[in-house]
């Protein structure tokens, strides 16, 4: 592997884990995805820690939190006093590149002003894609800020450019970054747009467990009592959906391809991941800012470099240790800011071993539509949220217990056990947990209320369950 890796991200938008066959998905629209993950390193087990658009793009472009950056719902821009992934890469004396999506200036939905672009030094996005663009009607803003329409599918417009990219960049080690738009709704036609003739192909096929058995607009216990036909959106937007991500799947394909073919693939690291995931108006009137696995659990793969061969990696890894990850793969120093931690370790890269032990949980924090925080262990998620604050703050000193799952007893979340006598122990126990993050990642302690207690004929944790 040469000295200096080359480094991409293939960034989608609102994409669940579950579209990969290694994650049962049985429509095969993730073939590329799939084979990656054999030949690379698989991360099963991976998690957004802020469950919308902007505030996760703030965590992966700078490794920490989004109390952290301050951005902690849409709308805000970056804060130019954070190191960013693309800093961290021109200090290295990579050539850096942006292309799609940003959502992290407060410029509007176009151009983003040179100051605000995060330290990249080629740029073709917009602020706002969703705002600038459409389905077969792709613009982008470049360097100079002047607008650029590129031909095709949305998804093909910005790959075609990545592929140039590279291209011209073969000489130089260099760090790109390509952020879609898809797979995430068009905001103006309240619909997922696959390319013509690819929502056929897909619809009524294959509805995941946890979008099969839930109202529209669950209570506010979030107590799913039986079986019921499927609320949200899901069955009018499932097919266009499952559409996007087979398209996105065959333009990453094309992107391997082309580093194959430019002798590049194996000194590339390549990161394929989410922001975060999709529930279709099932858990609430949108589509993610929930603590449930359909919104916070994302397809991840690492390919190229020290990643070839990993494995599936079962550790719970959340979007924050992915900066690190990247930085450690090529080789870099990983600032003190970073949240996060590398995977690398846990692979033997290097010959190195893990100093400290793996988390064994992952924090996530909601603050805009709704105000909740949540932790996830392999076993157990246990989330609160508040009422008592704006809609839009970034937290609160008092939050309600809302959801305990026990994900090895019903993996699709229908059951909610928050509240029941016999899961008291547990409560009290990722309650801890959260409060402990909160504490360290946003440095106050606040008040959880217990929820009211209710008689359901559950079985009684054992001590041993309580911890797992």
């Amino acid at each position: 592997m040469a000295n200096k890796p080359n480094v991409i991200v293939f960034f989608t938008d609102q994409q669940r884990w579950d579209c990969m066959a290694a994650h049962g998905n049985p429509l095969g629209i993730t073939p590329n995805l799939d084979r990656a993950a054999q030949h690379g390193t698989h991360v099963y087990n991976s998690f957004t820690c802020q469950p919308v658009c902007g505030p996760a793009r703030s965590c992966l472009q700078t490794g920490m939190y989004a109390s952290e950056t301050g951005v902690y719902r849409n709308g805000i821009g970056l804060n130019p006093d954070h190191k960013t992934l693309a800093q961290c890469f021109n200090d290295a004396g990579y050539h850096t590149g942006y292309i799609g999506k940003w959502h992290l200036a407060t410029s509007g939905r176009g151009f983003v002003p040179e100051e605000a672009r995060g330290g990249y030094q080629f740029w073709l996005a917009a602020n706002a894609l969703e705002g600038t663009s459409d389905t077969y009607d792709c613009v982008v803003y470049d360097n100079d800020n002047q607008e650029v329409k590129l031909p095709g599918y949305r998804v093909d417009a910005l790959t075609d450019a990545a592929i140039q990219y590279v291209d011209e960049h073969q000489s130089d080690p260099f760090y790109l970054f390509i952020s879609f738009l898809e797979p995430h709704h068009q905001n103006h036609l309240d619909d997922y747009p696959p390319p013509d003739g690819y929502r056929e192909m897909y619809a009524g096929r294959w509805t995941p467990p946890d979008l099969a058995g839930l109202p529209t607009h669950p209570s506010a216990e979030g107590e799913y009592p039986g079986a019921v036909p499927t609320g949200g959106s899901t069955q009018q937007h499932l097919g266009g959906y499952w559409g996007m991500v087979k398209r996105l799947d065959e333009a990453y394909g094309r992107l391997l391809d082309a580093l194959k073919s430019l002798g590049l693939l194996e000194d590339t690291i390549v990161l394929f991941t989410s922001d975060h995931a999709c529930h279709f108006r099932t858990r609430n009137k949108e589509y993610k800012r929930s603590c449930h696995e359909s919104s916070i659990r994302t397809p991840t793969v690492l390919t190229g470099g020290p990643f070839t061969g990993g494995g599936t990696l079962g550790e719970l890894v959340s979007l924050v240790d992915l900066p690190p990850t990247l930085l450690d793969g090529a080789g870099l120093e990983i600032p003190d800011q970073m949240s996060g931690r590398s995977v690398l370790p846990i692979l033997g890269g290097g010959g190195r071993s893990l100093a400290d032990p793996w988390p064994d949980d992952v924090f996530v924090q909601i603050s805009e539509s709704g105000i909740g925080r949540a932790v996830r262990t392999k076993r157990w998620k246990y989330a609160v949220q508040s009422d008592a604050v704006p809609s839009g703050a970034e937290g609160a000193r008092s939050y309600d217990e809302a959801y305990l799952y026990d994900l090895e007893a019903d993996p699709y979340e229908l059951r909610n056990l928050i509240g029941y006598e016999s899961h008291r122990a547990v409560a009290d126990r990722m309650k801890a947990r959260l409060l402990g993050y909160i504490r360290d990642v946003e440095g106050y302690v606040p008040e959880i209320v217990d929820a009211v207690e209710r008689q359901g004929g559950q079985r009684r944790v054992s001590d041993a369950e309580v911890e797992s």
